[in-house]
């Protein structure tokens, strides 16, 4: 379906700045793909290692319609709000056994064992060569580093025993390793200590969903409940779904569905939990900046809940994201927490350079747009300035908290056709609000982003 300029924002729906310059917005990484995201937790900061989407390089016999990745990087943050990309870290020619022409380097995941680093990934083997020539098919690897953001050495051969992909890998409590693939189905097995070779032979995890694919799976305990959290497709698209159990190979039972398929029918939904200073997140994916094509995702987090009896709270997807975003920052409050019914609406900057991000246009007076958890501190901003352009000039207000809330500065902004700072003086406001951009009368105003100083 061929996607507008300018897009009407529905409530239901859920920019391109440096990696460095991100503000706890959805998407969290915006100068590139980033797809099937896994988010670790190691040595007191967050570590996210995605697969990597790109398009399909011309004559290489790729189906231009499909996913296409030759590398994984790794980023890291403290807050969830900046991130910082440390780089390639495994490529498809840096792996010995992976076929380097089928750029099929999917879902990975990544642990910590007495003090090194494994990283788990999928791939197409090389061809198997001789009397009976074929693909070698899909294997997961392992590369090994001191640092979790490497560097990585990748082993000379996959994982003998597994033919699959998505690997997720949990270390139990008592010290033994598990991990889970998909293929068909979704397979559970024991590793040995060096984390390189199976201990048990894999096997077929009974009582999930018989109808529609089935993959990437991601394990984690909790109070001494194990969550098997995967994408399933119970209808056209993904759905991420989990089923409990006890220990570690189950049985499990089926308990419910973590997140909806997409508003906007992107296919798949690839996903990772975890806890990160008293608080649980969901790390998953979709194809907001290649509306066209669903099979280049990018990577959102949302905040995730359970309730008293260890069940989970269905997440609802959000542009806002998770995080506390500096006033003294450029906040692009096209993220927005809550829009008016009319009269707000965001679009595309740029339909022939996505990454270019979103600009939020307020047309009719009253209408407003909030942007939930905006830092200012202890010291009080002087001033606020808008990048922004109107037809004619027009005036809009911040205000805290609600469209009726405490005003914090009335902007006016000159007609111009070109983008434009418009300056106002800030009133007294300190600690974290709410902020909210109020359209209160003249042309037609669009913002690309708000910063106090």
């Amino acid at each position: 379906m061929k996607m507008l300029t300018r897009i009407a924002v529905l409530s239901s729906i859920v920019g391109l700045v440096s990696v460095a310059d991100a503000n706890g917005q959805n998407p969290v990484i915006r100068d590139q793909y980033t797809a099937d995201p896994t988010a670790r937790v190691f040595n007191g900061k967050v570590y996210l290692y995605p697969s990597h989407d790109i398009l399909a390089p011309e004559g290489k016999g790729l189906r231009p319609d499909w996913f296409c990745m030759e590398d994984y990087h790794v980023f890291s943050s403290s807050d969830l709000v900046n991130w910082e990309d440390h780089g390639v870290i495994v490529s498809q020619y840096s792996a010995p056994w992976v076929d380097s022409n089928t750029y099929s380097m999917w879902a990975p995941d990544c642990v910590e064992r007495d003090g090194k680093y494994y990283f788990y990934f999928p791939a197409n083997r090389k061809p198997v060569e001789g009397a009976n020539p074929r693909r070698g098919g899909f294997g997961i690897g392992v590369a090994i580093a001191d640092a979790p953001e490497g560097p990585y050495v990748p082993q000379e051969n996959p994982i003998e025993g597994i033919f699959g992909i998505d690997p997720s890998v949990l270390i139990d409590k008592d010290g033994q390793a598990y991990i889970y693939y998909s293929m068909g189905q979704i397979f559970v097995a024991k590793l040995k200590d060096n984390m390189v070779e199976l201990a048990s032979q894999p096997v077929a995890i009974e009582n999930l969903p018989d109808k529609g694919l089935k993959e990437g799976p991601f394990v984690f305990e909790r109070n001494g409940l194990y969550y098997l959290t995967f994408p399933h497709v119970e209808n056209v698209t993904e759905r991420l779904e989990y089923a409990i159990g006890e220990s570690p190979e189950g049985p499990f039972r089926m308990a419910g569905v973590i997140m909806d398929e997409s508003p906007t029918g992107c296919w798949t939904n690839h996903h990772s939990i975890m806890e990160y200073e008293g608080q649980w997140y969901l790390f998953y994916h979709h194809n907001d900046y290649s509306p066209n094509f669903d099979k280049n995702r990018s990577t959102r987090i949302d905040s995730l809940f359970f309730n008293p009896d260890g069940t989970i709270q269905k997440v609802v997807p959000t542009l806002r994201g998770v995080g506390v975003s500096s006033a003294y920052a450029q906040i692009e409050i096209d993220r927005y927490s809550a829009i008016s019914g009319s009269g707000a609406e965001i679009a595309y900057h740029d339909t022939t350079n996505y990454f270019k991000g979103w600009k939020t246009i307020l047309n009719e007076p009253g209408a407003w747009i909030r942007y939930n958890k905006v830092g200012f501190g202890e010291i009080a901003p002087k001033s606020v300035k808008l990048n922004a352009r109107s037809k004619g000039a027009s005036v809009v207000e911040l205000r805290e908290g609600s469209p009726n809330g405490t005003l914090i500065a009335k902007v006016k902004v000159a007609a111009s056709s070109d983008w434009n700072l418009a300056v106002a003086k800030a009133k007294k406001i300190i600690g974290t609000k709410d902020l909210v951009v109020v359209f209160k009368k003249g042309s037609e105003v669009e913002i690309d982003w708000v910063q106090f100083e």
